[in-house]
């Protein structure tokens, strides 16, 4: 729990009160490679930090997987239609490695931000935080080749490409595995530029 209430301080100060009441209120779960954490048609109810391990959101269409989004450790975990208008879930969320999360639901969160003040400012820096990835995944996906994207990927987010298997990261990016595996194999032949 110290991770946890570590992140949030550093982007806003906690009152003793609030720790205290987070201490009681967050809960800690194991879930293990493969388990999913959500299904379509159930409702996310808790928001998540994970402590360790590593998740995907994905989506089926045309009966193809589609990666969405990749969550490792430090990031708050959560679908974001599902979970704030608390209907029923498009999305899958699977542990790709064994995992462990940190997590309070709904109706508590809510309280949370009623109760306590200063918590609403971390809500607000973590809400521009996840806002800004999705906008730079959005315009990487859909503005750039299939090599820039793979490139702003490696760049970005090197832990995604050591960590996520490559069939994962092709349905990511919206390219077919074998143009990943093309692209990866010319960037380990390219030859550095001879010294002069």
């Amino acid at each position: 729990m110290e991770n946890l209430l570590y992140y949030l301080q550093s982007i806003h100060p906690l009152s003793p009160a609030l720790i205290e009441h987070l201490a009681d209120k967050v809960k800690l779960k194991a879930i293990s490679r493969k388990d999913f954490l959500l299904s379509p048609g159930q409702t996310s109810r808790n928001m998540c930090f994970i402590h360790n391990g590593l998740l995907r959101a994905f989506y089926v269409k045309d009966g193809a997987e589609v990666s969405s989004w990749f969550m490792k450790e430090g990031d708050i975990c959560v679908s974001i239609e599902s979970f704030y208008g608390q209907n029923p879930s498009y999305e899958y969320i699977q542990a790709l490695e064994d995992s462990e999360l940190f997590y309070i639901d709904y109706l508590e969160l809510e309280s949370i931000y009623k109760n306590f003040p200063e918590f609403n400012f971390i809500g607000r820096v973590l809400t521009i935080k996840y806002l800004t990835l999705w906008a730079q995944q959005l315009m990487a996906i859909r503005m750039q080749s299939a090599k820039e994207r793979y490139d702003w990927l490696l760049q970005c987010h090197p832990e995604i490409v050591r960590r996520v298997p490559q069939k994962y990261i092709a349905s990511y990016l919206d390219i077919t595995p074998e143009t990943l595996s093309k692209i990866r194999g010319e960037k380990k032949f390219v030859k550095p530029n001879p010294i002069i």
